[in-house]
């Protein structure tokens, strides 16, 4: 009798939609493949000092409501349309959540918070909305995390973050290495950013690994190298590095690297202590370094939503407060719009003077 030695702790194995057919279900329209091509280059130009602009990517922790984000979408595209002389706003459209143990894992993975884990559902409904965001007028951002997705959303993305707990795996670095997005890889979890470094080493060069085709065949990828890749800071265990002398430390690590010195600074995370009010503050002091003189500051990321705080997901989805995050708490709209009307508003003649770090 032959004893089994594999999948003794598999339960299930569905076989999922393939990327080319719900491209085909959902496919790019010429208009929607437009803008996030110029996206896309917006955020190249403005890495290459082309664009004298920083870009912010701002918006919910996560999705977990299709409706509500469409109404975070609107305001937005208002909000950048007014400050789209200094600043180029990009939305933060967040599907995957990385777990430190467990948890609710994202729309893509539960769209229906219930644990169902319908994920080709999942799949249609990020899908959908990131076209109806780019329809919008806005270009959209999210956290590359399983390495499959995105054979079925990518097509839509303008810019990319790995996150601080999977910058040192492998895994994100092959893949990062094909994305087609400008593509910010966070330091590490204890605010040391050699982990950063080294991965931007490894995402410039070519590289081969298992992945899918748009068939849904496993496959061998061979890539190209992403030369649009960059830091961003976001503060760790010991505390916050948004200021000035770890901004500075940060920069001689990626000279010494051989790597482009754009830094990003996520202004929540630790950089905040986790306290979302906290956030207006370090976008105050990214726009001071600036002002005095800092050349190698491209961007900032901002955790909002419509409302302040965060919510548990309660079993009756009902009770659900609109606009409240479900993972970590976010500013709230009134104050992101006025942080953001601030920087632009001290930064708008001075940007264009800038000049790219030595």
């Amino acid at each position: 009798m032959l004893v089994r030695t594999e999948n003794l702790n598999i339960e299930s194995n569905e076989r999922l939609i393939t990327p080319d057919k719900l491209k085909a279900e959902l496919p790019l329209s010429d208009i929607q493949s437009e803008a996030v091509n110029r996206a896309r280059d917006t955020v190249f130009s403005i890495l290459r000092r082309q664009d004298p602009r920083l870009f912010l990517i701002i918006g919910p922790c996560s999705v977990h409501d299709t409706g509500q984000a469409l109404d975070y979408a609107r305001r937005l595209k208002a909000l950048a349309d007014q400050v789209s002389d200094t600043l180029y706003l990009v939305m933060r459209v967040y599907f995957e959540k990385p777990r430190t143990s467990i948890g609710w894992k994202g729309l893509i993975n539960d769209p229906y918070l219930d644990d169902s884990f319908k994920v080709e559902e999942g799949l249609r409904i990020g899908r959908r909305l990131l076209q109806d965001i780019v329809d919008i007028g806005l270009p959209t951002s999210t956290e590359a995390l399983d390495p499959i997705s995105p054979q079925y959303l990518q097509d839509l993305i303008c810019w990319s973050a790995v996150g601080a707990r999977t910058t040192e795996s492998q895994t994100h670095r092959e893949m990062s290495s094909g994305l087609s997005s400008a593509i910010g890889f966070k330091n590490g979890t204890d605010g040391g950013w050699m982990v950063a470094v080294n991965a931007m080493q490894s995402v410039l060069k070519p590289h081969r690994f298992l992945g899918i085709n748009g068939k849904g065949q496993v496959s061998v990828v061979t890539t190209r190298g992403n030369p649009n890749a960059h830091v961003v800071l976001r503060g760790g265990s010991r505390g916050p590095n948004y200021d000035s002398v770890h901004v500075a430390q940060c920069e001689i690590a990626l000279a010494e690297g051989g790597v482009s010195r754009n830094i990003m600074i996520d202004c929540s995370h630790a950089n905040s202590g986790k306290n979302p009010e906290m956030q207006p503050l370090v976008l105050k002091d990214i726009t001071h370094q600036i002002l005095e003189g800092n050349e190698s500051i491209i961007g900032a990321m901002l955790e909002s939503n419509i409302h302040p705080g965060r919510q548990n997901i309660p079993a009756d989805l009902s009770q659900l407060q609109y606009g409240v995050s479900v993972t970590d708490a976010c500013m709230g709209w009134e104050m992101t719009e006025e942080a953001v009307l601030d920087a632009a508003d001290k930064l708008r003649d001075v940007l264009p003077a800038r000049h790219p770090p030595g």
